[in-house]
């Protein structure tokens, strides 16, 4: 997986999270410096951990499936970019203002279970894990500090545009490792 397939998995994945910091931007009614910053390491440091921890797991299970590794990946992002597709149509979900461990630690875990699965997929790709997961994190730092700012000035008009965008993202990505294993592996 090149570098620009990774940036593009990770502004997938972090669609959910910029959602929810697009919400919680709106929970507030000034945003201080220490809600974005604590939004951005809650949802990166999330979605780095998820994707480590699917990859662990998938590397246990390699060498049983290995045959059939390409229809795992594509159905895990599939499965996800289309469960976020349904979600962008869904009626937004309101948040409190809290930014404590609380109220964050539940988002951030929610926002990425399906990093989990990709790292499964990781794990059958051969992705170097380290470098990965931190571009991950550190990708979804940024878009997630930014969904605080932007919720917070521009509304929940954009949530569902992000939320539709990441899912078909993460399709499109399984169906690109379907492709290239079944025509060009």
């Amino acid at each position: 997986m090149g570098l620009w397939e990774l940036f593009i998995l990770a502004v997938g994945l972090a669609m959910d999270a910029f959602s929810v910091a697009v919400c919680k931007g709106l929970s507030v009614c000034q945003v201080k410096k220490k809600h974005v910053l604590t939004t951005g390491l809650y949802f990166g440091a999330f979605q780095a951990l998820m994707p480590a921890a699917g990859y662990l797991l998938g590397t246990g299970f390699q060498a049983q499936i290995q045959k059939i590794d390409h229809w795992i990946a594509f159905i895990l992002l599939s499965l996800i970019g289309v469960n976020m597709i349904r979600e962008s149509r869904s009626e937004a979900e309101c948040l409190d203002g809290c930014f404590g461990p609380k109220a964050m630690l539940p988002l951030a875990v929610a926002t990425s279970i399906d990093a989990l699965a990709v790292g499964v997929t990781f794990a059958f790709l051969k992705v170097q894990i380290v470098p990965a997961v931190s571009f991950i994190g550190i990708v979804t730092f940024v878009i997630s500090c930014a969904g605080v700012l932007i919720g917070n000035r521009f509304g929940a008009k954009y949530k569902s545009k992000a939320e539709l965008a990441g899912g078909l993202v993460l399709v499109c990505m399984g169906v690109k490792i379907l492709v290239e294993h079944l025509f060009f592996g």
